[in-house]
């Protein structure tokens, strides 16, 4: 087998805005340091992603120290910078059937998103004094925590299983328009191999010094149809009608694995990934 070596980090600090490419990321206790560190939530506490609301793909996030600025390409907005805070108000919020507190973060920004969303909501952050658990199905042991991502921690995709898609869309469309890059999976760890699909063989694996259990496939949604930088849906639904004719399960159709840390660390750029179960 060839080498397989770490070829992108991402981390995500509002979920279902845009993404942060990094060289190296630190492993916290629920995942990559600020990844799904703060999402949208409606009036009710309910959270909000490109599922309903496609233009948070156009939600340019950057991290300068103790500051966010968040931009985006819609005309009506101009940037705001605003200071995350674990001091405040705290709520109750639904993520999936999950119950847990959240902070409110500065009303102006919540302003900010209700105006792009045009519908009322709030930027919240995960309170430290609850932890929202792992499925305890595909946890090593009870009570680990996870962000406000889908429900783990990483989700690690694999750069020829892109190429293997790729070349379906390719062949079915007679033209490269339809061709995905992998933002399109908002993954954290993307893998460089010449095997698709490997991933789906694995039980643990190390990533430099990194212990990881691999433990469940990742179903797809709606979010794979739309334009990571536009916000634009894909009209022929797309990659989601090619992905059902080649990995369709039971759950639903699958692209990449979810992952949980089993220790604390760094993830680098290049790190050599070995296949341990």
């Amino acid at each position: 087998m060839n080498s397989i070596i770490v070829a992108e980090i991402h981390i995500y600090p509002i979920k279902s805005c845009r993404g942060i490419a990094l060289e190296q990321a630190e492993i916290a206790p629920k995942g990559f340091l600020w990844d799904r560190e703060m999402m949208i939530v409606d009036r009710a506490g309910k959270f909000l992603t490109q599922r309903q609301y496609p233009q948070l793909a156009t939600v340019k996030v950057e991290i300068q120290e103790d500051r966010i600025t968040l931009s985006t390409s819609e005309q009506f907005l101009e940037p705001i910078a605003f200071q995350p805070s674990l001091e405040g108000q705290s709520i109750d919020v639904v993520i999936w059937n999950d119950r847990t507190k959240a902070i409110l973060q500065d009303p102006l920004v919540s302003e900010w998103f209700t105006t792009l969303l045009k519908s009322p909501c709030h930027l919240v952050r995960q309170s430290p004094k609850q932890i929202r658990a792992i499925d305890p199905k595909y946890a090593p042991r009870d009570n680990l925590p996870v962000s406000f991502s889908d429900g783990y921690p990483f989700l690690l995709t694999n750069t020829a299983s892109l190429a293997e898609l790729n070349k379906r869309l390719e062949e079915t469309y007679q033209n490269e328009e339809q061709t995905l890059p992998m933002a399109r999976f908002r993954p954290n760890i993307v893998i460089q191999t010449e095997d698709p699909f490997i991933e789906d063989r694995w039980k643990k694996i190390t990533i430099g010094t990194i212990q990881l259990a691999v433990v469940k496939p990742c179903t797809r949604c709606i979010i794979t149809t739309t334009d990571q930088i536009t916000g634009v849906r894909n009209p022929l639904q797309e990659p989601l009608k090619t992905l059902n004719s080649f990995r369709k399960s039971a759950k639903g159709v699958l692209f990449g694995q979810n992952l949980i840390p089993l220790h604390s660390g760094v993830i680098r750029l290049g790190d050599s990934v070995t296949i341990l179960e």
